[in-house]
């Protein structure tokens, strides 16, 4: 298993854990020398010394291998009270690092080596039920306070995750309602040119007139997209959005096209740049949409609206006579009114008209 190679803070948290096992050995140490009777025979106390500092040097080793490490030190605690610290802090790297039922089956480990000590070393100062109560407590601290830091990095990573899906999905439609556009405009009039070979002339320059600049915009918008992506996250460098502006050179756009038309529009203001990129990205789904489904349908826009009272659109045409596809585009202009937390809604009305209307809130 190949493990990365330590960084800055990894050596600083790996030293104060070493520090901390090695500080609390010589403290119990010393303490027994001192204050409690050293046990006997008098080698038990030296080995338990060789033990405890063994342990503390293994601790360097424990991202390598947490669990068996935690293992062999509580195997060694049944007997070593020295090299207690290091079996905490490997206890708690297993928290950390390993599932939670793996922690518990080493926790549970850690408890029978309590009573195994006890056993075998009994301290004849102290009931033996406080000292395994204590044992517990202490151990049930590390355990939790090791799976408290695992869940909070799981949810981390899932807020991260999250964040990178949701960027896919602005990114999906973004390039969905940019090159949906573009390439609906070839298809129009490529399918003229194959169904109409002896159109007049000035006609079929027209036509390839429109596709050669529809597929030039469609590669430049392609880029900017992928340049989006390649960016830096500190948003040097970002794609120039559409906005309400736009509107007119969209519907000149499409009127250039074929389609016919009628676009009336009242706003007061200037509405916020996410506002009116949400307007422009409905009318050109719509648009996008009645080419595709209903072509020679007239297409009426209505765009007004003020602050505080909102934006409101709706586009409308005569009803396709073919089902409209995967709904795809609509899915999306409905997450995008619903991100700026207006509604849109869609589908044909009692006379057989296809609607798409929508509301988006304009703060005062």
């Amino acid at each position: 298993m190949n493990i990365p190679r330590r960084g800055v803070r990894d050596w600083l948290v790996d030293s104060a854990l070493f520090l901390f096992a090695a500080a609390f050995g010589l403290w119990l140490a010393t303490a027994r020398m001192q204050w409690w009777p050293l046990p006997e025979p008098e080698w038990v106390f030296h080995l338990d010394q060789i033990t405890g500092a063994l342990g503390c040097a293994a601790l360097w080793f424990r991202r390598r291998w947490p669990v068996r490490l935690a293992v062999v030190l509580f195997a060694l605690s049944t007997f070593s009270e020295l090299v207690g610290g290091a079996a905490m802090v490997a206890l708690f790297t297993v928290a950390v690092h390993r599932p939670p039922r793996v922690t518990g089956l080493v926790f549970a480990g850690g408890v029978l080596a309590s009573i195994a000590y006890q056993l075998l070393r009994p301290e004849p100062d102290a009931p033996a039920y406080l000292l395994l109560a204590f044992g517990l407590v202490v151990q049930g601290a590390v355990v939790g306070w090791g799976l408290t830091v695992h869940h909070r990095r799981k949810l981390l990573v899932s807020l991260q995750e999250r964040a990178a899906r949701a960027a896919r999905e602005e990114v999906a439609r973004e390039m969905h309602d940019v090159l949906g556009h573009r390439l609906s405009l070839l298809s129009v009039h490529a399918g003229a040119l194959e169904f109409r070979p002896d159109a007049p002339a000035d006609e079929i320059a027209l036509a390839a007139r429109v596709i050669r600049e529809s597929s030039h915009q469609a590669l430049q918008d392609l880029r900017e997209v992928i340049g989006v992506l390649r960016a830096p996250v500190d948003g040097s460098a970002e794609r120039p959005q559409p906005a309400v502006g736009d509107l007119s050179a969209l519907v000149d756009e499409s009127r250039h096209a074929g389609m016919r038309v009628e676009f009336r529009h009242e706003i007061t203001g200037e509405p916020p740049d996410t506002l009116g990129r949400t307007v422009y990205r409905i009318v050109q789904e719509s648009l996008t949409n009645a080419r595709k489904h209903a072509p020679g349908a007239v297409v009426e826009i209505e765009v007004d609206g003020a602050p505080g009272d909102g934006l409101r659109v709706e586009v409308r045409n005569e009803a396709a006579d073919r089902p409209v596809g995967t709904g795809q585009g609509l899915i999306g202009l409905a997450e995008r009114a619903a991100v700026a937390g207006g509604r849109l809604s869609h589908g044909p009305d009692a006379a057989g008209t296809w609607r798409v209307s929508a509301w988006l809130p304009w703060p005062p």
